[in-house]
């Protein structure tokens, strides 16, 4: 079970158990799973090169959906393959290191996620609040510069579990019930003491998460309380629907964030283990699913662009079978 490094308690590899107690069902529970990667993959790709070559896309509101997809496929591409080779192939072992690295990446670009939620809330605050001064604040430099300076938060507060991880004794053996290597997850494994990795786990959640939903609290009251002073009930129906693709992803991606962050915590008690984990693997599946589909349903400019896409590529393969 341990590799070479037995006399520090640092096991070889680690046992993902996949779902325990659900084992004879992981097959159809994995198809549900598959067929979300699927659409997560086209969609949030379709979107990226959507926003890329059509020329009406290019404002920061789409620059930040980008973004958003971008990180959205990433982070389930982290997880998922594994996932299914687990359910469908029962190969369960990961070795140490590609535990801490999937660890790494998959709470990095869950807190990237929260982070370009909130750059998006930012955005419709001045959108709506500045109108007039929306092109000449969010100009593509500063656009860069808050994605890289999300991205690198979430680096710099998520590097530390890697290291707290590292550094506990496995004594208790080396299998995680588990579809992916979730810190919490890995370190209940541990004999050691995990005080530091769960006090920790919980400020970074409070440093990233609760900074992240403060901003898009104070964003949304600034920005309601502008709608609601627009004379024309139009204008505000107008103003307020740009933003209910955003609120949308917010309420996909935070709730059940939360209940898996809790529930590690303080509810594992009451809830079944395996609904704990059903729940913390579509909280990766959810948001990456269903946000192409909300943003393609309720924006129409995406819609009018997938439109012309579509026209544009059916009219070249015209002119390819005439030629």
């Amino acid at each position: 079970m341990y590799g070479a490094n037995s006399s520090s308690l640092t096991p070889g590899f680690f046992i993902l158990n996949g779902i325990p107690g659900l084992e004879a069902a992981h097959i159809w529970i994995s198809l549900p799973f598959f067929f979300m990667y699927i659409i997560a993959a086209v969609g949030n790709c379709g979107l990226i090169h959507l926003i890329s070559h059509e020329e009406a896309l290019h404002r920061p509101m789409y620059y930040f959906l980008a973004l958003l997809s971008f990180t959205d496929v990433t982070l389930c591409t982290t997880t998922v393959p594994n996932m299914l080779c687990i359910f469908w192939f029962n190969r369960k072992e990961i070795d140490f290191n590609a535990c801490l690295a999937q660890m790494f990446f998959v709470h990095t670009f869950t807190a990237t996620e929260s982070g370009v939620l909130m750059l998006m809330a930012l955005d419709r605050y001045v959108a709506i609040c500045y109108p007039l001064r929306y092109a000449t604040i969010l100009t593509n430099p500063v656009i860069a510069k808050a994605g890289l300076a999300t991205f690198l938060r979430s680096v710099m507060l998520i590097i530390p579990f890697t290291f707290l991880t590292k550094r506990l004794p496995y004594c208790h053996g080396n299998i995680i019930p588990h579809t992916y290597c979730d810190h919490m997850s890995v370190a209940k494994v541990s004999c050691g003491n995990v005080k530091v990795d769960a006090i920790y786990g919980l400020l970074a959640a409070l440093l990233i998460g609760g900074f992240d939903m403060f901003c898009i609290s104070v964003s949304y009251t600034m920005i309601l309380r502008t709608v609601v002073s627009l004379s024309s009930v139009e204008a505000r129906h107008k103003a307020f629907g740009t933003c209910t693709s955003h609120l949308c992803a917010i309420v996909i991606t935070y709730v059940p964030a939360l209940f898996t962050i809790f529930t590690h915590r303080f509810g594992e008690q009451n809830i079944p283990h395996h609904i704990h984990i059903i729940i913390a693997n579509l909280y990766l599946l959810c948001p990456p699913t269903l946000n192409p589909i909300v943003y393609g349903v309720k924006t129409k400019q995406i819609r009018e662009g997938v439109i012309k896409l579509f026209c544009k590529e059916k009219h070249v393969l015209g002119m390819e079978y005439i030629h």
